[in-house]
């Protein structure tokens, strides 16, 4: 069942979602070669409690950390280490989540460290355009497919796969809801979208093919056969006109993306 949120249940998620968009700026301005992935997820959980919120992720299905950070050819789930360091030309993706008054905010973004590629920029390029395009589909009267449509034809428009064995979702008093949210499907499928759905739409594209396989840690996934992967997300309110993006930092202009 996928539930709409009441004005008081959004003015919450507004709330948790502006602590992980917070969280997560001070995080970006942090990378860079030599920092640990542990250093990251220390300096998002104390941001975290700071506001009043507690880590989302963490305990979760026995999930152990703050963030999720994957590199390169990791795709998801990326657990922080003091012993992972970053190097000059990785490319990060850092994905937080909080709970404050029993409502969740979720959003990721993946960063360039130092000098990277033109193949890794564009494929974070790529990566974040998607999500953008399928959040322009996130208006009432529109199908759920519509989202997912939008993000497979950018993704492979540019020569590009999107991740198939993950998908984005509804969010609220519980971190995962309904309904599910492929990053690839037929335009005019899936369920009518209605105002007052929060939805937190995550591309997941891949500059190789789409297979991913689960690494022995049984948490981080990367893909297949080793190429690069990039992941955004976006927390969204549906609205009758478009799309509210809620994971926006404080003092986000109205047109920013990330």
């Amino acid at each position: 069942m996928i539930i709409l949120k009441s004005p008081e249940e959004i003015e919450r998620l507004r709330v948790s979602n502006r602590i992980v968009a917070n969280a997560l700026a001070q995080v970006v301005k942090a990378v860079k070669p030599g920092v640990s992935t542990d250093e990251l997820d220390r300096l998002a959980e104390d941001l975290i409690r700071e506001a009043g919120a507690t880590p989302a992720f963490k305990g979760y299905r026995g999930y152990p950390r703050t963030l999720c950070t994957s590199i390169n050819k990791e795709v998801v789930h990326g657990i922080p280490s003091p012993d992972r360091k970053l190097q000059e030309g990785d490319i990060l993706s850092v994905d937080v989540g909080a709970r404050y008054e029993g409502y969740y905010g979720d959003t990721a973004v993946t960063i360039g460290v130092g000098q990277i590629s033109p193949e890794a920029q564009r494929v974070m390029e790529v990566a974040q355009e998607a999500l953008h395009r399928g959040i322009a589909c996130a208006r009432a009267s529109n199908r759920l497919f519509d989202i997912s449509n939008a993000i497979q034809r950018c993704a492979e428009g540019a020569g590009f796969s999107v991740v198939r064995q993950f998908v984005g979702h509804g969010i609220g008093a519980a971190l995962h809801e309904e309904p599910q949210i492929p990053n690839f499907g037929e335009p005019g499928q899936g369920p009518r979208l209605s105002a007052g759905m929060v939805l937190a739409i995550e591309p997941m594209v891949n500059r190789g093919g789409s297979d991913v396989r689960l690494l022995s840690d049984n948490w981080t996934v990367v893909t297949a056969d080793g190429s690069l992967s990039a992941h955004f997300e976006h927390t969204i309110l549906v609205a009758e006109d478009g799309a509210e993006i809620l994971s926006r930092p404080d003092g986000a202009s109205e047109g920013a993306h990330d």
